[in-house]
């Protein structure tokens, strides 16, 4: 999914791990998403930037598209970074410059690595069922991998761990032994917990983690703070475990991984080390070079928007 801000501020991203365990409760902005789609922007926050290699976070729906041609984002450029498509309803039709043309539906793995260049679309199916809700997160990736060759993986069933009135579906890196196949280039968690109303569970988590939960539906109670759909809770890090109690049927995302150390600036659809970077990674877009061509979409490639007035510079965790 693509960043459609036509002036996107630039994001100023790096370690923000607080050095022990917190409870910073942030709610998401909404912004529009093509024609017919809003989303709550959860990360970047004005107050929280990254969660691990997590840095990108929408959530959006449940959204009654029976009407409507629900999710059209036109083909567009990706770099430094991967994207995880999640769906509780509906379905979304990815295509991309590698050729990949995958109908990917709920709870089922999109994961596409842009690494040095990509190019992808997605959209509703011309014929989809009536709800849309989902998320779109995307993972930075670290300096040794971000040139990578780009790939797309969609993995139609993934572990899950049960226990206690819980289920969680591992979306990516692992939780309490068990692991995703999804490919990860930092250690990390992504998992989609599923709690039935009463639920009581002390989830296991990895110490050195830092983490953040995000409600998809319903309301849960994270070590003592609700939390609902529109809001996600920043949990730091020095913990071995996260108490949860769902007051209703409730689904959460939970995302976590170790602080990422590295200076980053992250602009529109491209994550890089230097403003130089970006700058010419939206020449290459512009030119039509590079990022290969998305075949099949029905409408035109989305333009890069013009770059800030200010300097592109990386920065690390301090503000």
């Amino acid at each position: 999914m693509s960043n459609l801000d036509q002036k996107p501020a630039p994001a100023v991203c790096g370690r923000q791990a607080a050095t022990g365990p917190v409870k910073d409760l942030l709610t998401g902005r909404q912004v529009p998403l093509g024609e017919s789609t809003v989303v709550r922007r959860l990360l970047p926050n004005l107050g929280r930037r990254m969660v691990g290699a997590w840095c990108f976070v929408d959530h959006y729906g449940p959204d009654d598209i029976a009407d409507e041609p629900g999710m059209q984002v036109p083909p567009h450029p990706h770099m430094g970074l991967q994207t995880v498509s999640w769906l509780h309803e509906g379905s979304v039709l990815h295509r991309d410059s590698l050729g990949s043309l995958q109908t990917v539906r709920p709870r089922e793995l999109g994961l596409m690595t842009s690494g040095r260049a990509i190019s992808h679309s997605e959209e509703s199916p011309r014929e989809h069922a009536r709800l849309l809700h989902g998320a779109q997160l995307w993972v930075a990736l670290p300096d040794a991998h971000r040139r990578t060759a780009p790939a797309f993986e969609h993995h139609p069933e993934l572990p899950v761990v049960s226990a206690g009135g819980l289920e969680a579906r591992l979306i990516l890196g692992s939780l309490d032994g068990t692991a995703s196949p999804g490919t990860a280039y930092t250690a990390l968690t992504g998992a989609d917990l599923t709690l039935r109303e009463g639920a009581a569970h002390r989830l296991p988590v990895e110490e050195g983690f830092e983490y953040a939960v995000l409600a998809m539906s319903g309301s849960v109670d994270v070590d003592g703070v609700l939390v609902e759909p529109g809001s996600i809770l920043y949990l730091g890090c020095g913990r071995r475990e996260l108490p949860l109690r769902a007051r209703t049927d409730a689904a959460v995302l939970l995302l976590g991984g170790e602080p990422f150390e590295e200076r980053l600036v992250m602009w529109w659809n491209f994550i890089a080390r230097s403003g130089e970077e970006i700058a010419q990674a939206r020449t290459e877009w512009m030119e039509g070079s590079r990022f290969g061509e998305v075949h099949g979409y029905d409408g035109a490639r989305l333009a890069a928007p013009a770059l800030p007035a200010v300097p592109l510079r990386p920065r690390g965790r301090a503000r």
